[in-house]
């Protein structure tokens, strides 16, 4: 149990009606979990302003409530808090209620529009094979060790971050590696975290339903960087065009990694196919089990931040080399006809136009190459034709399909992909709005030796429609239908 004035150090307060020497056993900023011994925070969302349930955080028992705006009427007994913003203030507050668990481990933020979630996966699996107690937060899983709780966000809310923060403290764990996601940063879920370091790795469009201009998207992955502490480092991709602006005003020791650029750490690819990777990475050649040129970068992102962490060189080059792919990034399988199948997560245009640069690198020049993708329901409409479009210049035969649908028509959604395809790809185009049976009819034509690229959900094991989670696994559904016609 905490008190009031405590947690409320550094939160922005401007004013304060009533008592802070109270005692406070949880923070919420959904009024439905509020209670007697709660804080209840009014955070202004994009969908909901939680001004609006402060009146009923009070019914619930909440005596404490933490808003940017007092309300006209206040009830006996209350206290009230106001602060310059809600939601800079629950995460500070979260912070200082599990006793700013950030500053005792070393967290290393990862942003970008693509590669977060395998550079984190890979930074988690090389400092567990070298031997340290690690965290995850990610998109597809939190990890405390080894021990799995399941993720909801790219970045978890504050109160969940922290709480997870804090149990990664009390297990042992010295460093945890974190997807901070565009939405994260604008939303203040990672303010009063200490960050060792940030890593950017590239940014593309995307998420633009939510920031509605490319500008407001760079500007929100900046602030990420723009708060980093003289003590930690900054690592960007100085491939990219946007890499130095990213930390242009950062007080963090800046580094640089790059394939082209005469970077701080240096990669070269000497052999790419699909059973690898082979690369001089700092004058060092290594072996990894990874595929394509995007997953050089990753690698390389990785190698950089362990060694900015203190780790040798050559250990954890020999290290890189035994780990293996995440789930559902360029993930390949194989038809006893020699179809190749590769599901891929890549749900946004420059993701896209990897994964086939990639596949047309490693071809032999015969085979035919197979797309079948889709685009998710209330999110960024723009990406939409793009998706198509890269679709149709690089593939030889294209399924569009459902991706996750939400409360949007699939239907819908697939017309808008279609205005992207030029009128030469319309024909070797079918639009086909059951994935499954779009996955089925792509495995019945392709021939051997073919590849089939399906895109956009990789390790989601669902299929989200009207609001309801059906059982969905691109790679089993995949693996079937190329047993089914081979």
């Amino acid at each position: 149990m905490k008190l009031l004035k405590d947690i409320l150090y550094r939160a922005g307060i401007q004013d304060v009606v009533g008592n802070t020497h109270l005692a406070v056993e949880q923070i919420c900023f959904d009024s439905r979990k509020a209670e007697k011994l709660s804080a209840f925070v009014a955070v202004r969302g994009s969908q909901t302003d939680g001004h609006l349930f402060i009146d009923k955080a009070v019914a619930q028992g909440s005596k404490i409530i933490v808003c940017e705006d007092m309300p006209e009427e206040p009830v006996d007994g209350v206290t009230y808090v106001k602060v310059k913003n809600s939601a800079e203030a629950l995460g500070v507050m979260a912070s200082n209620f599990y006793e700013d668990p950030s500053s005792k481990l070393k967290l290393i933020g990862v942003t970008g529009t693509n590669g977060k979630t395998t550079v984190v996966t890979l930074l988690h699996r090389l400092f567990r094979a070298m031997g340290h107690k690690v965290g995850l937060l990610s998109t597809v899983v939190n990890l405390i060790g080894i021990k799995e709780i399941k993720a909801t966000h790219t970045t978890p809310d504050p109160v969940q971050l922290n709480a997870l923060l804090a149990q990664m403290v009390e297990e042992g764990c010295k460093y945890c590696f974190i997807e901070v996601s565009s939405h994260a940063v604008d939303q203040r879920r990672i303010a009063g975290l200490t960050f060792a370091g940030g890593v950017f790795m590239n940014i593309t469009h995307d998420h633009l339903d939510y920031h509605k201009t490319f500008d407001n998207y760079i500007k929100a992955k900046k602030q990420f960087f723009d708060g980093l502490g003289a003590d930690a480092f900054s690592l960007f991709n100085g491939d990219d065009i946007h890499g130095e602006i990213m930390v242009q005003n950062t007080r963090s020791k800046m580094h640089d990694f790059g394939l082209r650029t005469d970077a701080d750490f240096k990669a070269k690819i000497l052999e790419n196919h699909f059973q690898g990777l082979n690369l001089i990475i700092d004058d060092r050649e290594v072996w990894s089990k990874l595929i394509g040129r995007f997953n050089a970068y990753n690698l390389l992102a990785t190698y950089a931040v362990a060694v900015l962490l203190g780790e040798e060189k050559m250990e954890v080059l020999t290290m890189l080399s035994n780990l293996n792919p995440p789930d559902g990034r360029f993930q390949y399988t194989r038809s006893e006809t020699g179809v190749i199948g590769i599901i891929d997560y890549a749900h946004t245009p420059d993701a896209l136009k990897n994964v086939l640069s990639t596949i047309a690198e490693i071809r032999g020049g015969n085979e035919k190459v197979i797309t079948v993708v889709g685009c998710g329901g209330d999110r960024d409409k723009a990406k939409r034709p793009e998706m198509a479009r890269i679709a149709g210049d690089m593939s030889d035969r294209v399924f569009l399909t459902s991706d996750n649908p939400r409360t949007e028509d699939p239907a819908s959604i697939i017309k808008e992909m279609e205005v992207g395809l030029e009128l030469a790809h319309q024909k070797k185009s079918l639009s086909i709005t059951d994935r499954r049976e779009a996955i089925k009819a792509a495995a019945a034509t392709a021939q051997p030796g073919d590849i089939i690229l399906v895109a956009g959900k990789g390790h989601e094991n669902y299929q989200e429609i009207n609001g309801v989670r059906h059982d969905f696994d691109d790679l089993k559904i995949l693996t079937e239908m190329l047993n089914l016609v081979s």
